[in-house]
């Protein structure tokens, strides 16, 4: 990873711990995040994975999805909302093998999948990412409303950057939506809405 980023993504890593507090063990019933009322099935996507195999979301039935959509050259949103899905994955303990985050690239002319691999694991090597040709994820976005626009970046190496929609997506052990994370949200919040999907 270019020193730079790394460096970027550390400083976003250091910023999420003060938000990080413990949470309590039986958290209130009544949700942190936005509710998708009622819930409805998330759609499918097929992409190609960092793993070196198919992404689908299909596949992850029975686990808590959190589905994020951003970039790897990204230098301000998506490391912090990487790192928060990672320390919420640590707070989880034995139920982190129940969660599974997965990030949609949207920047395919840059994210390969062996790219997508050596960013995620930086943060939690179970973190899967997913990319494929720009029509398919263009139509991915449109399913869930998410907005990505290139702009040109004021960092002269980048080149551009992806202004994009920085919400994560809930999805239930059913494959379906239940909430919508915005950008912000503490890890005690993300984490309590989590453990209540967990639950259920």
């Amino acid at each position: 990873m270019h020193k730079i980023h790394r460096l970027t993504v550390l400083l976003a890593l250091l910023l999420s711990l003060p938000l990080a507090a413990a949470a309590s063990d039986e958290p209130s019933p009544d949700f942190k995040s936005g509710v998708f009322d009622p819930p409805r099935m998330a759609p499918d996507f097929a992409l190609d994975g960092s793993n070196g195999a198919a992404l689908t979301l299909s596949a992850h039935r029975g686990k808590v999805v959190a589905l994020a959509f951003g970039f790897t050259y990204c230098p301000r949103v998506c490391p912090v909302t990487l790192a928060k899905l990672a320390q919420v994955s640590t707070k989880l303990g034995p139920l982190a093998s129940e969660l599974q985050v997965l990030f949609v690239t949207v920047d395919p002319e840059r994210d390969t999948p062996a790219r997508l691999l050596e960013f995620l694991s930086f943060f939690n090597p179970a973190f899967l990412g997913g990319t494929g040709e720009k029509a398919k994820l263009e139509a991915l976005r449109q399913a869930y409303g998410v907005s990505a626009t290139r702009v040109v970046s004021d960092n002269a190496k980048l080149g551009y950057e992806m202004h994009h929609s920085a919400s994560i997506y809930l999805i239930d052990r059913e494959g379906k939506l239940r909430l919508l994370v915005p950008f912000g949200k503490s890890v005690d919040d993300i984490l309590h809405d989590v453990q209540l999907l967990l639950k259920k």
